[in-house]
């Protein structure tokens, strides 16, 4: 994931440009949304919540460029609601960006 990160990170300063708290508003803007995202997936027991959910997913990953994170959310959409492993990765994913 640490190339993932390295590559949305480039997204971010592309769109920032020579402003630091730009690239951090920006940053922290798609983690909360990730974050709120992963939470609606947790949640979701019926197919259109959890394709609705998963397609949001899809969409934000696209406009920041996160490759690895568009595959996951094809692997939601794909998924039964509430699959625990998909739920689990992107988590994952979350959480090592979140670090970074």
């Amino acid at each position: 994931m640490a190339y993932e990160a390295g590559a949305l990170d480039a997204t971010l300063a592309a769109a920032a440009g020579d402003d630091p708290a730009l690239f951090s508003e920006l940053r922290q803007a798609f983690i909360d949304s990730l974050s709120q995202q992963v939470d609606l997936l947790r949640r979701s027991r019926c197919d259109g919540n959890w394709q609705i959910a998963a397609l949001r997913l899809k969409g934000l990953a696209a406009s920041f460029h996160a490759e690895a994170l568009i595959d996951m959310a094809e692997e939601a959409l794909q998924a039964a609601p509430g699959e625990p492993t998909v739920v689990r990765r992107i988590q994952t994913f979350l959480d090592e960006y979140s670090l970074g």
